[in-house]
């Protein structure tokens, strides 16, 4: 007799079932919608994405309704069995229901034991996602012998590009009646009290296993090969450049990392990307997102908590409702925006505009870290704990990184095409015209001087910008700006 398979919203994909045959459970909670405010495509790609899985099964799935997970279990009179969850939460009920049986984690490269071998073993400093990577590489031998195409890891400046320069439009998402279902419950949740942040609009990210694959398809045949090129750039004309936009289909289950990494290691080995393409795209898989997932783990909850640079400034109300309409500089209204018109932007923004300035003003890490799940289609515990808390926010006593993200206006323009539309000179610390961002970068830095100095770079920066009534200046002027909208 079958156990039935309760496949939770973020383990949608085939790779969470053994057999054809197997009847699976899935379960919408309106109360996890009620208990703070998401974006509203993000509440949108989940229902749907949840429904569109019930849909394929037909028959074989059971979608139930319900106030609680605890009530839908008692609901179903097979014995029910569930894939590790991929929060402590999550964990924390599910071994809480004596007839649930907890399956190990699937969706990921690494096991958990084989992390902790490697984690445990004698090392002079702490766990660094660049060892671990080649640990990775060699433990599933992946990119470990020379072949395939040459070419140049130059990163170009962002100069008015976009997308058509880099490639075709990946498939279009087309909504059915599921999305035009979702939409009507999730307006008629809004008009009795449900709270939502962002505007909605059209889904833009896949909610299938099918809609995924083909959009990776597209990625590894014509992004993958400028993967390399225009992985770190940002822009105001062309947001996405050349990522695969498939964060939130690797996070919901859509996909599994393995065969995509294989995929582009292939595409390398055929000679259609050169190495220096697919070895970011593999790192940002079977390096970042690997180390990320395990390091949730294997340090256990202490890692929310951590705020080594004593930041307590909460989240002002502009950045927090998304307003990008009430900020100046460019590059923060253009970065705001997309999060509240799409959810998404790529890493860069995220770390060098939104964590950068949040970094910069010494907003509380915990909030911030919430915001990034709530407001991101992609955003979940386990990657948020790590990258904002940890390496956005240096909030971890360096557990993750070995420096701040924290750079100045002349950093964000060498990367982007945003400081010529701007108001702002990101060569100014001071005055009308100073850029929030290298006003900012200096009073963070003298903010917290003692707590940097070990810093090489940071702590050549602070010599140089150390002239007294300068600095002064500056933390007077940045104290002054507080959290109004730059």
């Amino acid at each position: 007799m079958y156990r039935r398979r309760w496949l939770l919203a973020d383990q949608l994909g085939p790779h969470f079932l053994d057999d054809p045959d197997q009847p699976v459970l899935l379960v919408e909670i309106r109360d996890l919608f009620r208990r703070r405010p998401l974006h509203r495509q993000k509440a949108h790609l989940i229902l749907s994405a949840l429904r569109h899985r019930a849909a394929e099964l037909g028959d074989r799935a059971l979608l139930l309704r319900t106030d609680t997970f605890r009530e839908a279990l008692a609901q179903v009179a097979e014995p029910v069995e569930v894939c590790h969850p991929h929060s402590r939460a999550a964990l924390s009920f599910a071994r809480s229901v004596p007839e649930l049986t907890v399956l190990p984690p699937r969706g990921f490269i690494t096991s958990r034991a084989d992390f902790a071998g490697w984690a445990d073993r004698p090392r002079r400093g702490p766990l660094r996602v660049a060892d671990f990577y080649r640990y990775a590489k060699r433990r599933h031998d992946i990119l470990t012998s020379p072949a395939g195409a040459t070419g140049t890891g130059r990163r170009p400046r962002a100069e008015g590009r976009d997308a058509s320069a880099v490639s075709p439009p990946p498939p279009p998402i087309v909504e059915d009646d599921i999305d035009a279902e979702v939409r009507r419950d999730l307006d008629r949740w809004a008009a009795d009290g449900v709270r939502f942040v962002g505007r909605d609009g059209p889904r833009r990210h896949p909610a299938t296993h099918a809609e995924a694959q083909a959009r990776l398809t597209h990625f590894l045949t014509h992004r993958l090969p400028v993967y390399g090129r225009y992985a770190d750039v940002m822009s105001g004309d062309d947001p996405v450049f050349a990522h695969s936009v498939l964060s939130s289909s690797f996070n919901l289950g859509l996909l599994h990392p393995e065969p995509a990494v294989r995929a582009a290691e292939q595409a390398w080995r055929d000679g259609t990307a050169p190495r220096t393409a697919v070895e970011p795209f593999v790192r940002g898989l079977l390096g970042w997102r690997e180390f990320l997932w395990q390091l949730y783990w294997y340090f256990e909850p202490r890692f929310r908590g951590a705020n080594w640079l004593t930041a307590t400034e909460p989240l002002p109300e502009w950045f927090a409702e998304l307003d990008a309409d009430a900020v100046e500089a460019r590059c923060l209204a253009d970065v705001l925006g997309a999060v509240r018109d799409h959810a998404w932007t790529h890493h860069t923004p995220r770390l060098l505009v939104l964590g950068n300035y949040a970094l910069q003003r010494g907003w509380r890490p915990t909030e911030l870290a919430d915001w990034f799940e709530r407001c991101f289609v992609d955003g979940t515990d386990w990657v948020m704990n790590a990258t904002v808390i940890g390496m956005s926010q240096y909030a971890d006593l360096a557990r993750l990184d070995t420096r701040p993200y924290a750079v100045d206006g002349t950093d964000i323009d060498e990367i982007s095409d945003y400081c010529a539309g701007c108001r702002y000179a990101p060569e100014r610390a001071l005055g009308e015209l100073a850029c929030p961002y290298t006003g900012g970068f200096e009073s963070f830095l003298h903010r917290n001087r003692g707590r940097l100095v070990g810093d090489p770079r940071l702590a050549a920066e602070l010599a140089r910008r150390d002239e007294p009534e300068h600095r002064e200046a500056v933390l007077a002027q940045e104290e002054k700006r507080g959290s109004t909208p730059p």
